[in-house]
């Protein structure tokens, strides 16, 4: 682990101000590996001891937590976001002990986000409602799809009927919560998407995401690919989910992100503004600003070493700085996934970079009518939304 005086040593960058901080915990397992999942995930061992593997994980995040400190020193964390694998495997009880260990690491914002992403296939009655007790202020629930063919052909454990009686207790339980839909599944239908996205509007979820099913690499789906709907039809899916969302009052805030007025992920925004955050757990990533320079880690992904390691007091196995050539493009890849698009003078601070860095890419992104912009902020059109990557693109090794 890179340690904080070298961090703070002199360097190329200038940042007037430090960003929002965020935490990720990343939670390794799950019931069953997706075919379309390339997430650091893995089956839960059959035998395996639940309680005295959760305490143990548990007690190697807050070790890893305590090496990290020492980073982050003086900052308050905004935002927690608990991801996977499948967090909501963790009992109730292993939650409320991870959640109050980080209160008491840390200090965390008084009216912090605390983001946990939920299974319906690990669902029972009042389970949600007991996360909610343990400090969870926002649920996750991987969903998919409601339709119990394409759920089959997806590998998900849940079925229909589960995933109904998850929503309905997420939607009693909490303010605020999020359903994960994919969309351009193997067989999949406009009739079918669009009863898929109804079923959803129907619970009035205050936020949904709404991904487009990609083939990933090193995944059962790369070696074994299903057929997928040809791109004419998926680009009507996606003409099909703008227009009911719409309707139901959702704003398509980021690319995939769709929310009720108040009801942004506040986590993932972060990401997308260029926020700082510390990842701890198996495989986790962090971005850490300092006066003088931007870091990455990455911690040893698989778990038993993960957890080996952090004991020690030594999670990381990767620590880079950000170079000043890659800035640019990394900044862009975040900001332009927003429809807002992002403020100049944040650019300038976040990059610790003159806006010449950039000059160029915006240039040509407006003569290409993908991006708008005055003389505060710079924002995605709707072409630049639909060729986005494109977009990004124009930004790759800008910076001197």
């Amino acid at each position: 682990m890179m340690d904080p005086v070298h961090a703070m040593r002199p360097g190329l960058l200038q940042l007037n101000a430090l960003p929002p901080l965020s935490l990720y915990v990343h939670l390794p397992w799950c019931i069953k590996k997706c075919p379309y999942c390339d997430f650091n995930s893995h089956e839960f061992r059959a035998g395996a001891d639940p309680v005295s593997t959760q305490e143990a994980y548990i007690n190697a995040l807050f070790a890893d937590l305590e090496a990290s400190l020492p980073l982050i020193w003086g900052r308050s964390i905004q935002t927690v976001f608990l991801g996977g694998g499948t967090p909501s495997l963790f009992s109730p009880e292993a939650i409320d002990r991870l959640i109050s260990g980080i209160r008491a690491r840390v200090r965390l914002a008084p009216d912090a986000e605390v983001t946990m992403e939920a299974n319906p296939g690990t669902f029972e009655k009042d389970r949600f409602k007991a996360f909610h007790q343990a400090g969870i202020t926002r649920l996750s629930i991987g969903v998919q799809s409601f339709d119990n063919a394409h759920l089959k052909a997806l590998g998900r454990v849940h079925d229909r009927e589960q995933a109904l009686a998850a929503v309905t207790e997420a939607a009693q339980v909490f303010d605020t919560f999020n359903l994960d839909l994919m969309y351009a599944l193997p067989g999949q239908t406009l009739a079918g998407l669009t009863q898929d996205i109804q079923t959803a509007l129907a619970f009035a979820p205050p936020h949904i995401s709404i991904y487009h099913l990609t083939i990933e690499p090193n995944t059962v789906f790369a070696k074994f690919p299903p057929t997928l709907p040809e791109d004419d039809l998926a680009y009507e899916m996606m003409d099909r989910i703008t227009e009911l969302t719409a309707s139901a009052g959702l704003d398509r805030y980021e690319v995939s992100a769709y929310a009720k007025p108040g009801h942004q992920c506040a986590h993932n925004l972060n990401y997308w503004q260029f926020g700082d955050y510390l990842g701890i757990g198996a495989g986790a990533h962090s971005k850490l600003s300092f006066a003088h320079r931007v870091l990455r880690q990455v911690r040893y992904r698989e778990p038993a070493l993960y957890m080996q390691q952090a004991m020690k007091g030594e999670p990381v196995t990767q620590s880079t700085e950000v170079s000043r050539q890659e800035l640019p493009f990394e900044f862009m890849l975040n900001a332009l996934r927003l429809r807002g698009g992002f403020a100049l003078a944040d650019y300038v601070d976040r990059t610790g970079l003159a806006m010449t860095s950039i000059q160029q890419g915006l240039q040509e992104a407006e003569k290409l009518g993908l991006i708008g912009r005055d003389l505060h902020q710079v924002w995605p059109t709707e072409k630049g939304f639909d060729f986005l990557s494109d977009l990004q693109a124009l930004f790759l090794s800008e910076a001197d």
